[in-house]
Protein backbone atom coordinates (compact mmCIF):
# COMPACT_ATOMS: atom_id res chain seq x y z
CA UNK A 1 0.00 0.00 0.00
CA UNK A 2 1.34 3.52 -0.88
CA UNK A 3 2.27 6.11 2.06
CA UNK A 4 1.20 8.93 -0.84
CA UNK A 5 -0.96 11.22 0.74
CA UNK A 6 -4.52 10.50 -1.30
CA UNK A 7 -4.80 14.55 -2.70
CA UNK A 8 -7.71 15.83 -5.66
CA UNK A 9 -6.87 18.82 -7.58
CA UNK A 10 -6.38 22.70 -6.39
CA UNK A 11 -9.38 23.94 -3.86
CA UNK A 12 -8.43 27.65 -4.69
CA UNK A 13 -5.33 29.77 -5.55
CA UNK A 14 -5.06 32.85 -3.70
CA UNK A 15 -3.03 36.47 -4.72
CA UNK A 16 -1.95 38.77 -1.97
CA UNK A 17 -3.22 42.19 -4.43
CA UNK A 18 -2.49 46.27 -3.39
CA UNK A 19 -6.34 47.15 -4.79
CA UNK A 20 -9.46 44.51 -4.24
CA UNK A 21 -11.78 46.65 -6.55
CA UNK A 22 -9.06 46.94 -9.54
CA UNK A 23 -8.29 43.38 -9.27
CA UNK A 24 -11.64 42.14 -8.83
CA UNK A 25 -12.43 43.77 -12.19
CA UNK A 26 -9.53 42.56 -14.02
CA UNK A 27 -10.49 39.23 -13.46
CA UNK A 28 -13.92 39.73 -14.10
CA UNK A 29 -13.69 41.78 -17.11
CA UNK A 30 -11.01 40.18 -18.79
CA UNK A 31 -11.60 36.07 -17.80
CA UNK A 32 -15.19 36.02 -16.77
CA UNK A 33 -14.71 35.71 -13.10
CA UNK A 34 -17.41 35.83 -10.96
CA UNK A 35 -17.80 36.64 -7.05
CA UNK A 36 -19.03 33.77 -4.87
CA UNK A 37 -18.26 35.12 -1.29
CA UNK A 38 -16.15 38.46 0.26
CA UNK A 39 -14.54 39.16 2.96
CA UNK A 40 -15.49 42.25 4.91
CA UNK A 41 -13.90 43.43 8.21
CA UNK A 42 -14.47 46.05 10.48
CA UNK A 43 -16.70 47.41 7.21
CA UNK A 44 -13.37 47.13 4.51
CA UNK A 45 -13.78 44.87 1.94
CA UNK A 46 -10.56 42.72 2.29
CA UNK A 47 -11.37 39.93 0.11
CA UNK A 48 -13.41 37.95 -2.91
CA UNK A 49 -13.50 34.44 -3.49
CA UNK A 50 -14.32 34.01 -7.13
CA UNK A 51 -15.35 30.97 -9.47
CA UNK A 52 -15.29 30.56 -13.41
CA UNK A 53 -18.42 29.66 -14.87
CA UNK A 54 -16.39 27.56 -17.44
CA UNK A 55 -14.22 25.51 -15.22
CA UNK A 56 -11.54 27.78 -14.40
CA UNK A 57 -10.29 26.93 -10.78
CA UNK A 58 -11.33 28.83 -8.07
CA UNK A 59 -9.19 32.21 -7.31
CA UNK A 60 -9.40 34.38 -4.06
CA UNK A 61 -7.92 38.28 -4.24
CA UNK A 62 -6.84 38.70 -0.70
CA UNK A 63 -5.73 42.70 0.17
CA UNK A 64 -1.88 42.83 1.19
CA UNK A 65 -0.04 45.83 -0.85
CA UNK A 66 3.32 44.66 0.96
CA UNK A 67 3.10 41.37 -0.42
CA UNK A 68 1.44 42.49 -3.52
CA UNK A 69 4.46 44.67 -4.22
CA UNK A 70 7.09 42.29 -3.28
CA UNK A 71 5.74 39.50 -5.92
CA UNK A 72 4.72 41.96 -9.49
CA UNK A 73 6.36 39.57 -11.89
CA UNK A 74 6.17 36.38 -10.75
CA UNK A 75 4.18 33.57 -11.97
CA UNK A 76 1.71 31.68 -9.10
CA UNK A 77 -0.23 29.49 -11.56
CA UNK A 78 -0.88 28.46 -15.05
CA UNK A 79 -4.18 28.02 -15.95
CA UNK A 80 -5.12 25.07 -17.90
CA UNK A 81 -7.41 25.65 -21.45
CA UNK A 82 -8.45 22.75 -22.69
CA UNK A 83 -6.67 22.24 -26.47
CA UNK A 84 -5.65 24.76 -29.48
CA UNK A 85 -8.57 26.16 -30.21
CA UNK A 86 -9.70 27.10 -26.76
CA UNK A 87 -6.08 28.75 -26.31
CA UNK A 88 -6.30 30.88 -29.40
CA UNK A 89 -9.65 32.22 -28.90
CA UNK A 90 -8.40 33.10 -25.29
CA UNK A 91 -5.61 34.92 -26.90
CA UNK A 92 -7.95 36.64 -29.84
CA UNK A 93 -10.49 37.21 -27.08
CA UNK A 94 -7.53 38.95 -24.70
CA UNK A 95 -6.35 40.78 -27.34
CA UNK A 96 -9.79 42.40 -28.45
CA UNK A 97 -9.95 43.39 -25.07
CA UNK A 98 -6.77 45.31 -24.97
CA UNK A 99 -4.74 43.15 -22.78
CA UNK A 100 -1.58 42.71 -24.25
CA UNK A 101 0.60 39.26 -24.47
CA UNK A 102 2.90 37.08 -26.25
CA UNK A 103 1.05 35.08 -28.37
CA UNK A 104 0.21 31.44 -28.26
CA UNK A 105 3.77 29.48 -28.43
CA UNK A 106 4.61 26.05 -28.82
CA UNK A 107 6.61 24.16 -25.94
CA UNK A 108 7.64 20.66 -25.43
CA UNK A 109 4.23 20.13 -23.24
CA UNK A 110 1.37 21.72 -25.44
CA UNK A 111 0.66 25.05 -26.19
CA UNK A 112 1.32 28.25 -23.97
CA UNK A 113 -0.31 32.08 -23.88
CA UNK A 114 1.86 34.31 -21.68
CA UNK A 115 2.93 37.94 -21.58
CA UNK A 116 0.03 38.73 -19.69
CA UNK A 117 -0.25 41.02 -16.24
CA UNK A 118 -2.77 41.79 -13.92
CA UNK A 119 -3.51 45.11 -12.39
CA UNK A 120 -0.41 43.76 -9.54
CA UNK A 121 2.60 42.71 -12.32
CA UNK A 122 1.56 39.17 -11.78
CA UNK A 123 2.14 36.68 -15.03
CA UNK A 124 -0.59 34.83 -15.75
CA UNK A 125 -0.24 32.11 -17.83
CA UNK A 126 -2.40 29.36 -19.41
CA UNK A 127 -1.11 25.93 -20.79
CA UNK A 128 -3.16 23.42 -23.27
CA UNK A 129 -4.40 20.22 -20.61
CA UNK A 130 -3.90 17.66 -20.35
CA UNK A 131 -0.57 17.81 -20.49
CA UNK A 132 1.13 16.08 -23.88
CA UNK A 133 4.22 14.36 -22.27
CA UNK A 134 6.05 11.44 -24.45
CA UNK A 135 4.51 8.16 -23.16
CA UNK A 136 7.17 6.40 -22.46
CA UNK A 137 8.55 9.23 -20.17
CA UNK A 138 10.88 7.44 -17.45
CA UNK A 139 13.21 11.23 -16.27
CA UNK A 140 11.59 14.34 -15.95
CA UNK A 141 12.41 16.25 -18.87
CA UNK A 142 15.00 18.88 -18.27
CA UNK A 143 14.70 22.35 -19.41
CA UNK A 144 18.08 24.20 -19.73
CA UNK A 145 18.18 28.32 -20.30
Amino acid sequence: MSKTPLLEGIHHMKLPVSDIDKSYAWYHEHLGYEAKMKFVESGVLMGVAMGHPNGGPSLALRVDPDRAAVASGFDFFSIGVPGKDAIDALATHLADVGVAHDGVIRTPVGWVLSGIHDPDGYDVRFYTVPLELPADLAEPIVRES
